[in-house]
């Protein structure tokens, strides 16, 4: 059994030496080869990582960090015929890979399977509602993508074209479930532990920020414009239950901006547009049985919702373009 995996990291001096070493010891009787794809982290995360037998590859200029470079990155160093997808704060856990390799051996039309992303910091207003809600990251069985990384065949990869799209930042593995998917090839989630994530600890409202400035949020308009035109848009958009309700945002919207052209007694437009603030804030506070979550989920919204446009019309590179990088530190 040999299995390439793929940490992606940026700025992770926390938690990157645990997980390197859950990852070298994730295959007892195997052989691991540990590619660290950095976006360019300013913090020791390379120095920690250069440590450990393990290669280390990082981005240079002019490419960008994004959610899709570091996947693509770590691919094109790799070398095994399967290839395990992790993040710089995660542990994974030491019986996944042979579950994983098991069942991908049983099932020659897996492209990819992965387990539980456990998530460790809840205190987080964004990863309690991820916890909470019915997300792709809590089914089992056959799966759209694989949020969270898993083990994938590199067989269905090259067919696909290529790992992941460098011009994501965000969306990565959903666009890459659906490419695979479109040619057949199947996903699967095993109800058992995948990795622990020990997600960011800071206030959900400045992650929030953060995520807008990084353009994090930009991911769905980006996955629609990498889409367009090719075969697998259609399913892409039924699949993408985000965008009606970045649709219902939409409608939200030009029904408060149209009361505040349109009533000639402003007061009253503003009186209204105050109290469908309040109905929706409220309505969601009740599903969530939190007004804490109820108001944060509404603000998340309304983020994701404006950063949709920036992302569809941002420029693109060719997603399979050699990423422009280099090896500070190699695995022999």
């Amino acid at each position: 059994m040999a299995v390439s995996i793929i940490m992606k990291t940026l700025n992770e001096e926390k938690r990157i030496a645990a997980a390197i070493e859950s990852a070298l010891q994730a295959l007892p009787g195997g052989t691991v080869e540990v590619i660290v794809a950095d976006s360019g982290s300013t913090d020791r995360t390379v120095e920690i990582a250069m440590q450990y037998p393990v290669t280390v590859a990082q981005i240079v200029n002019p490419a960008k960090p994004s959610c899709g470079i570091g996947p693509q990155l770590g691919f094109q160093y790799s070398h095994h015929d399967l290839v395990c997808l992790m993040d710089g704060d995660m542990l994974l856990d030491k019986d996944f890979l042979g579950a994983a390799i098991a069942f991908l051996d049983a099932n020659p039309r897996v492209a990819g399977v992965t387990g539980h992303v456990v998530e460790m910091n809840v205190d987080n207003l964004e990863f309690t509602r991820r916890v909470r809600r019915v997300s792709p990251e809590n089914r089992t069985g056959s799966i759209d993508r694989m949020n969270g990384g898993g083990l994938y065949r590199r067989a269905a990869i090259a067919e696909a074209g290529y790992f992941s799209d460098r011009n994501l930042h965000g969306y990565e593995e959903f666009d890459l479930g659906v490419r695979l998917r479109s040619l057949g090839w199947e996903l699967h989630r095993l109800d058992r532990r995948f990795v622990a994530h020990f997600g960011h600890s800071i206030n959900a409202y400045t992650l929030l920020v953060r995520r807008w400035r990084s353009k994090y949020l930009r991911g769905v308009g980006e996955l629609l414009r990498a889409a367009l035109g090719r075969p697998h848009w259609n399913k892409l958009v039924h699949e993408l239950p985000e965008l009606r309700l970045w649709a219902g945002v939409y409608l939200w919207w030009l029904v408060m901006i149209g009361l505040l052209v349109f009533l000639p007694d402003k007061t009253i437009a503003l009186l209204i547009d105050a109290a469908l603030i309040i109905l929706v804030i409220a309505a969601m506070s009740l599903k969530q049985r939190s007004l804490s979550l109820g108001v944060y989920a509404v603000v998340a919204w309304c983020f994701h919702a404006a950063a949709l446009p920036l992302g569809f019309f941002h420029p693109r590179r060719q997603p399979d373009d050699w990423i422009e990088s280099q090896v500070v530190s190699k695995d022999n």
